[in-house]
């Protein structure tokens, strides 16, 4: 964090610098300990011999979930073979891999939980040195800390763990267990939960700083590349509707309202977070996962405001959390340093009073911008 930023912590945030670290790997720690071993069935073959009745219990899905991942109607016959239903081992193989890839490890519940504290006590006890004042504000929160959290989340929660948990894949499951495409709705509902919890403790913390993807998609925008470029921001209203919008039209097809044929589910094609399995089953996912990279060079996050269900539920859950970005109205001149300074038109819309205000990454650029110290990130209750 640099030597300087070091010096100017009291006594108090050094043994807060230290508990922090040491929470968040002692978190870490206990998901590896309580990691269970792979089942020794996890590998086997299933075959185009068996049907989908003998199948599904061995991918934890019910007949519908195994017939819509097989490209067959829901209704399809469960007690044949799959071979008279048309399907070749090659497409079982490969339903197969998808299903199992979307088995989560426990681990990584862990660390998303430990990056998050880290973030927690990053944001409210470190960011600002106790004995630097409002001339040395540009020192204030240094970007070291919230830069090597990203890489952590996407070299561990994203290459070396895979594409699952993730929480993109927390909202679809739950839309696709009251579908009945999974024999069990309360443990999705619970994943869900966990990712929401994580949003609401600190304002979208899980989001902005542990989800792999949307630590890509940060540490890209972050590079200094196309700084003019930059300024242009979305209009939140239209990245909002096509946010919602496409949610609305994955609930329509999931359901069989437009289509006619229940099961289709939108977001299985434009799902990026295949790139930590480094597996694409379909070109539409792979253009996805390129296209969000390549617009990350100019556009804050441009998969999180565009499409991501989760990035939805959390900025519903914004309004409910317990730490986030605070303005002090009597000391707050509206000089528009903070919105200048936010990458989207979260702190524009904060210092407006918006009630619905576009979504806060909780990225801490805003937090050493004003000159009247009129912003700052602490619980809702002081």
């Amino acid at each position: 964090m640099g030597q300087t930023y070091l010096t100017l912590l009291s006594s108090r945030q050094k043994i807060w610098l230290a508990a922090g670290i040491a929470a968040a790997c002692l978190l870490g720690a206990v998901g590896v300990l309580l990691e269970p071993a792979g089942q020794a069935s996890s590998d086997e073959r299933l075959a185009v011999t068996m049907s989908i009745r003998e199948i599904a219990p061995r991918l934890d899905m019910t007949g519908k979930g195994l017939a819509r991942e097989l490209g067959l109607p829901l209704d399809a016959p469960k007690n044949k073979p799959l071979a008279a239903l048309g399907i070749a081992q090659d497409q079982l193989d490969e339903a197969t891999a998808h299903v199992r890839s979307h088995r989560p490890t426990r681990l990584k519940y862990y660390l998303f939980a430990g990056i998050v504290l880290w973030a927690l006590v990053y944001m409210i006890r470190l960011g600002r040195p106790d004995q630097a004042d409002l001339s040395r504000r540009r020192s204030w929160y240094p970007r070291t800390g919230y830069i090597a959290c990203l890489i952590l989340a996407v070299l561990v929660c994203g290459l070396a763990l895979g594409k699952s948990p993730n929480p993109m894949e927390s909202v679809v499951k739950v839309v696709k267990s009251l579908a009945g495409l999974y024999p069990s709705v309360l443990d999705k509902v619970l994943a869900l939960l966990f990712f929401v919890a994580l949003g609401i403790v600190g304002n979208k913390l899980i989001c902005g700083w542990a989800c792999p993807f949307g630590a890509l998609q940060e540490l890209i925008y972050s590079l200094p590349l196309l700084r003019r470029a930059k300024r242009w921001k979305i209009p939140f209203w239209l990245s909002n509707a096509l946010r919602c919008g496409l949610f609305v039209v994955m609930l329509l097809l999931l359901f069989g309202v437009v289509g006619g044929t229940k099961g289709f589910v939108i977001y299985h094609y434009l799902n990026p977070f295949n790139l930590f399995d480094r597996h694409f089953e379909h070109w539409l996912i792979l253009a996805t996962t390129l296209v969000a990279l390549a617009l990350s060079f100019v556009v804050y996050r441009p998969f999180c405001h565009l499409v991501c269900p989760f990035g939805l539920v959390s900025w519903i859950a914004e309004r409910f959390s317990l730490v986030r970005i605070k303005i002090d109205r009597t000391a707050c001149t509206n000089c528009g340093a903070c919105g200048r300074a936010c990458p989207s038109q979260a702190a524009q819309d904060k210092v407006a009073g918006k009630l619905l205000g576009a979504d806060c990454y909780s990225c801490a650029r805003c937090l050493n911008a004003c000159p009247q110290d009129a912003i700052r990130y602490g619980s809702v209750f002081s």
